[in-house]
């Protein structure tokens, strides 16, 4: 539900427009430096402020609750509190009669049998995802010399990211993209055939931020237009390093010593700026619809972070497996 993890467990607390957004670490080993200074650089990277971003802008200054102590790891539960400050929760209100197409809006309160908060999205909203990033500071930390790093090579079908942003400012649209995360200093033999496989716990990882909706590893889905004698990796010393990396770092779901690297596609922000039509539960009709409030026009600006957030979460709990200690 709201954890992830077998050793290095994640937990996630929090609404959008609650008083605070948070997570819990159990199973963070002790003595790992840690202090709220430490993560300021990756929350920085996923606050807004560029072109093409929400203009909401929160402080986003980490409060460590417990699990830390002279600047270090205790062992216990390790937990973080961001608190909200600039929240206009009016600018939700109309959406309980008037679900937003692409949003949660009209499932969420089916599910909890309409005691959801929806202010923002409430439990469902991106928000949640600096309590990921401030998670991934520490799972970084688990990994020592492990370098998770992504980045954002495609936004709106352009490898020029800045005239997609430019185009979709000018046509007020939303626009998706795609991340490129590559993992280097792995060792071999991370991964637990079958359920926990490599590409299975990160891609769990992965799908669980708003608005992800591809992963591919390698050569991905190209994999399905080349031979077996194309794909094939060479083996070329007896580290196992390989001549191409179609694979990905990744052979039946254990790593291979090779770079990893995968790819997400982010979908389009739902709300977008035009006028879209949706079904009126006051009415009982479909209308025209035009969202209020402050979105972002490609949330895909912000999401290398986070990937880099939860690739990390699952390789440090892929690590601290027994026989990896």
């Amino acid at each position: 539900m709201n954890t992830f993890g077998t050793i290095f467990r994640v937990s996630i607390f929090g609404e959008s427009h609650g008083r605070w957004v948070g997570v819990t670490i159990d199973g963070c080993p002790p003595g790992i430096p840690l202090s709220p200074t430490d993560m300021l650089p990756d929350l920085e990277r996923r606050k807004p402020g560029a072109s093409g971003t929400t203009p909401r802008i929160e402080e986003d200054l980490p409060e460590f609750v417990s699990g830390a102590h002279n600047g270090v790891s205790t062992g216990a539960p390790l937990t973080i509190v961001f608190e909200n400050k600039n929240t206009r929760s009016a600018d939700y209100a109309d959406f309980q009669n008037v679900p937003r197409p692409g949003h949660a809006d009209f499932v969420i309160p089916k599910k909890f049998s309409g005691h959801n908060d929806p202010r923002g999205g409430g439990h469902t909203s991106g928000r949640l995802t600096v309590a990921l990033v401030a998670a991934g500071v520490v799972a970084k930390k688990v990994l020592k010399d492990v370098e998770v790093s992504a980045c954002l090579v495609e936004a709106g079908g352009n490898t020029d990211i800045d005239a997609a942003i430019a185009m979709a400012v000018e046509q007020q649209d939303s626009i998706g993209g795609i991340v490129s995360c590559t993992v280097t200093g792995l060792p071999i033999g991370l991964g637990e055939p079958f359920f926990n496989s490599v590409e299975s716990v990160i891609s769990h990882a992965v799908f669980s931020v708003p608005a992800i909706k591809g992963i591919e590893f390698g050569s991905g889905f190209g994999a399905a237009r080349m031979t077996g004698s194309v794909h094939n990796d060479a083996i070329v010393d007896e580290k196992g390093t390989t001549a191409s990396n179609n694979a990905g770092g990744i052979n039946g779901g254990i790593t291979n010593g090779n770079r990893m690297i995968f790819r997400v596609a982010v979908k389009p922000t739902s709300s977008t700026p035009r006028t879209q039509h949706t079904w009126n539960k006051a009415t009982g009709a479909v209308e025209p619809f035009a969202v209020k409030g402050r979105h972002d026009l490609c949330i895909a600006l912000r999401v290398p972070v986070v990937i880099e957030a939860v690739t990390a979460i699952a390789l440090a709990d892929l690590l601290l497996f027994p026989q990896h200690k």
